[in-house]
């Protein structure tokens, strides 16, 4: 779908024209291309004062692996922290020098006056990140903390990344990641996706990195080997869903309804996946999603993105519209799971993701419905999560939320609202649905085992709930 404005502000004359009357400036974000680096440019790393190099040290070697283009300020000294990983870096002296990814350790930071420290290293870089550049800080769970002064110190940090996310604009995002105490071996996978342009509509997520069990995976085919089954997968988001875990190497089942199995099949056959014609609100879905998986030797994951809008206000919604889109979008969530759990589907680290959505978590007018699912989803995701702590088949579950992601669903909004969708987050426009299918595809890794119950927005940073 055309966005006629986001197109016309690209041009000088458009950009001149926007600038000067205070309207939005959306740029062109820079989204996954094979062959490119992962991270586009230099890395400016920072670390608060304190003994706690744990955090650093995995940071080093990830930035090691990935040949990274590393500065630090002259006075920092996480210099050590990075020579013993092998990492020659640069001192960031020349105001001319840019950035594409400013990383700083906060794990230790203990109390506010502390905080500075962050204003610090930011501070003086502000306007030194390139287009489509990344922010990310790392700190400490401070649901896992007791002490207050330590607490609140670590909390802040969610403020802060926020703002920023909204300060920087130029398709530039920030985020926060806080990892427990013995988990920093889990930051991989999480560092690679926010690094890199993959996270390129993801922006003021504040993501928790636990000490479940990650496996080490070849970067270049993170999934090669795995089998996935996607709901939904004959178009828009479910779609571009499938084709991203076939291009990182898995082989994807591709799931819809009799009445897709057209569109349904091109998608198999172009990305040489498997086609499973299926209701999934039907008593016999799971038994048969279990024979199509147990042909490929089970699953390594399942993507619950299948779901359905039937949009009207409450006062004139008829009880059908509520009953499907809650049995669609929720139910059968609930009770596939249940059933390939209980019945073994599922393989060891196997992971689940479901898609959510901004109206379950800021609900919106005329969707009672579809907000109640998708909030429903954020749930059924969080109560799973608790459970799946206590298997020793290392499962996860997680769920991504999109905001206004250009499909053929968008396309049918009217202008007015359609327009305001697009320009009401800090990227000033829609996502496309590959956004939200790189964001699956990190969740579906088997080097994510350290993320479970996360809920992560792809939506720009939107105001909507926010």
């Amino acid at each position: 779908m055309s966005d006629h404005y986001g197109d016309f502000v690209q041009s000088s004359i458009g950009k001149k024209v926007a600038k000067n009357l205070g309207l939005p400036l959306p740029v062109t974000l820079d989204r996954f291309e094979s062959g490119e680096n992962l991270v586009r440019g230099s890395v400016l790393v920072g670390r608060a004062s304190g003994d706690d190099k744990s955090v650093s040290a995995s940071v080093s070697r990830i930035l090691s692996d990935v040949h990274a283009d590393v500065y630090v300020n002259s006075s920092d000294d996480i210099k050590d922290t990075l020579a013993d990983a092998s990492i020659e870096t640069k001192i960031n002296t020349d105001s001319d020098d840019k950035f594409k990814v400013l990383l700083f350790d906060a794990s230790n930071i203990s109390n506010a006056k502390q905080l500075k420290e962050v204003y610090e290293f930011f501070h003086t870089v502000a306007r030194r990140v390139e287009k489509s550049g990344r922010v990310i800080i790392v700190g400490r769970p401070p649901e896992k903390i007791s002490d207050i002064d330590t607490a609140l110190a670590q909390r802040s940090l969610e403020g802060f990344v926020k703002s920023v996310g909204k300060e920087f604009k130029r398709g530039i995002t920030a985020q926060l990641v806080y990892v427990e105490e013995g988990a920093e071996q889990n930051l991989d996978s999480t560092l690679r996706f926010f690094t890199s342009a993959r996270s390129a509509y993801v922006s003021g997520q504040v993501v928790r990195v636990s000490k479940g069990t990650s496996i080490e995976v070849d970067w270049t085919q993170p999934l090669g080997g795995k089998t996935m089954l996607v709901t939904g997968a004959s178009r828009g988001i479910g779609e571009a869903i499938a084709r991203v875990l076939a291009r990182e190497g898995a082989h994807v089942i591709c799931l819809d309804v009799p009445q897709q199995q057209a569109d349904l099949q091109k998608v198999a056959s172009e990305i040489s996946g498997s086609v499973l014609t299926v209701d999934i609100t039907s008593d016999d879905a799971g038994a048969e999603i279990a024979d199509a998986a147990e042909k490929r030797g089970g699953l390594d994951a399942v993507i619950h993105n299948a779901g359905v809008t039937r949009d009207k206000t409450l006062a004139k919604m008829d009880e059908q519209k509520w009953d499907m889109v809650i049995n669609i979008n929720l139910a059968s969530i609930a009770k596939l799971n249940r059933y390939m759990l209980d019945n073994n589907v599922l393989n060891d680290d196997a992971r689940i993701v479901c898609v959510s959505s901004i109206s379950g978590i800021a609900g919106n007018l005329g969707q009672t419905n579809y907000a109640t699912s998708k909030a429903g989803v954020i749930g059924l995701v969080n109560a799973t999560a608790k459970q799946l702590e206590d298997n020793a088949k290392g499962m996860t579950i997680n769920a991504v939320a999109p905001g206004f992601i250009e499909t053929q669903m968008t396309e049918a909004i009217p202008f007015a609202i359609r327009e305001a969708g697009r320009r009401m987050n800090s990227m000033s426009q829609g996502g496309l649905p590959v956004d939200v299918a790189e964001t699956i595809a990190w969740f579906a890794s088997p080097a994510s085992g350290g993320l479970n119950g996360n809920t992560v927005r792809v939506c720009g940073q939107s105001l909507l709930g926010a």
